[in-house]
């Protein structure tokens, strides 16, 4: 009997057999991206992970309806309690409206996942498009007598709902310890007890994101969107909330005690989180000077890489390692999986032109089934690498003529890479669709030799055609006293 897919549920903390609550449907929903900034590495990995899994669901047969929203009211303050609205602060400085603010990073956002090969979801709602199904969540919590309004806003009264349903069971995370850290913010004042989370807050007058609602004009909480939104497209109760570990609290906590209250059940049976990302063995933060946006890794242009990595070496990279143990970033690491990858895709070619032998004298003849076994083994994609680097080395060694495998094997081999590296990792063969970094460089001095001995005849036409041409093909010269540069232009 095959292996059934087996997943870590945090809330459990074990491995449990899935089992949809509706097959063949599954039902998943991810806190999307916060429109605020550009994409960065902490961005790619959920993203990454949460890709595997959609395609593996599918690849197993079910009907997946996989939501991730867009938080496009502003992201506030950890807790969501105090401080300007994000979105609503740049569309200030910059003198934009905040909508513009929102669909600039949703563009970058969307360009930089579909680099990574992440596909897109099945619906993709906005925040600010929930509005009112949000208000009636916090009505109904209200309602049943477990949030309570406080100068115009509206908070959600933990220590109640920690009385009578026991709160903390997914971070394990006790009320106490939260009285005794919980930070002193804006707001606070407002509350019954420092760990109470809101649902709604008043506007201040220079808050330019709000809305009417029978308490105050204001915004939502962070957490009430996600709860409004899953209810909305998936259910009451739904299969699947993968999510960050740095979202377990207190962004799922919040979550599982809205649910339990506003649809008087569990909101989701199976939480998945990946661990965390550390770049050179520390957290990744913008006051470590260790922030890396995307773009910065697809073009070499932050201080701290030494080249520029694929979006194809990132996706490998990150895919190389189990999703809920610690990923932690370096030029050497990357350098590693780059070549790594490279090696993948050389075996995958020398396999397209293999000669069949009449038998095989190695076997490989499980190789599919010991990376199905992996998948389903809590999505084990590190594991599924490695029998595809096993693979690779009898692949090449049938090239070399030091082993032989028979047409089956061929493909059976085909199979596995077709399968597993391309349809399940989401991998692509990025040398076989553009070409190398080094071909480009040369080609772009010459035409730049060939613009400058253009300049230097007083062909200003010849001159501004070449940089014409190349601007519509997203590529920026830039004339300087020692020359011209050129950049892919952002």
């Amino acid at each position: 009997m095959e292996q059934p897919l087996m997943l870590y549920n945090t809330l459990t903390h074990s491995k449990e057999e899935f089992k949809p609550l509706h097959p063949p449907f599954v039902g998943m929903y991810v806190c999307g991206p916060t429109v605020y900034g550009e994409p960065h590495l902490g961005h790619a990995r959920p993203a990454i992970v949460f890709d595997l899994l959609f395609r593996y669901l599918k690849h197993l047969g079910y009907k997946v309806r996989y939501v991730r929203n867009i938080t496009d009211v502003g992201h506030l303050e950890h807790d969501a309690d105090s401080g300007e609205d994000k979105i609503a602060k740049k569309a200030r400085i910059e003198q934009l409206e905040p909508m513009e603010v929102a669909q600039y990073y949703m563009d970058a956002y969307h360009d930089a996942m579909d680099k990574l090969q992440v596909q897109r979801p099945s619906i993709e709602p906005r925040a600010s498009g929930h509005i009112m199904e949000q208000i009636q969540m916090v009505q109904e919590i209200l309602d049943k007598g477990y949030a309570y309004v406080s100068e115009g806003s509206v908070y959600f009264d933990v220590p109640k709902f920690d009385a009578e349903h026991g709160y903390g069971k997914l971070s394990g995370r006790v009320l106490e310890e939260l009285f005794a850290n919980t930070r002193t913010l804006d707001g606070q004042e407002e509350k019954r007890h420092p760990a109470d989370f809101a649902l709604w807050k008043k506007a201040a007058p220079e808050h330019i994101m709000r809305w009417p609602s029978p308490w105050s004009v204001g915004f939502p909480g962070w957490h009430i969107e996600c709860t409004a939104m899953s209810t909305k497209y998936l259910g009451k109760t739904f299969d699947i909330p993968p999510g960050g570990i740095d979202l377990m609290f207190p962004h799922h906590e919040s979550e599982i005690c809205q649910s339990r209250i506003a649809n008087d059940c569990t909101s989701a049976r199976y939480w998945v989180h990946n661990n965390m990302i550390t770049i050179n063995g520390k957290k990744m933060g913008k006051s470590l000077g260790n922030f890396i946006t995307l773009n910065e890794f697809f073009n070499g242009t932050n201080d701290l890489l030494e080249q520029a990595y694929s979006p194809m070496t990132i996706r490998f990279f990150i895919l190389q390692a189990h999703y809920r143990s610690t990923l932690d970033f370096s030029n050497e690491a990357l350098q590693s999986a780059q070549k790594g990858l490279e090696r993948l895709m050389q075996a995958y070619h020398n396999l397209q032109g293999l000669k069949a032998a009449a038998t095989s004298t190695v076997s490989v003849g499980d190789c599919y089934q010991r990376c199905t076994d992996a998948m389903n083994d809590d999505l084990n994609a590190a594991m599924v690498i490695a029998e595809l680097f096993e693979l690779s080395r009898h692949i090449n060694a049938a090239k070399d003529g030091k082993e032989s495998l028979s047409q089956a094997d061929i493909d059976l081999c085909r199979k596995t890479f077709d399968t597993f590296a391309f349809q399940i990792l989401g991998l692509t063969d990025e040398a076989s669709e553009t070409p190398h970094a080094e071909v480009i460089n040369g080609l772009m001095d010459m035409v730049l030799e060939v613009r400058q001995h253009a300049k230097a005849q007083k062909d200003w036409t010849t001159s501004d055609q070449i940089r014409d041409k190349l601007q519509s093909l997203g590529i920026a010269v830039k004339d300087g006293k020692d020359g011209a540069t050129w950049e892919w232009r952002q």
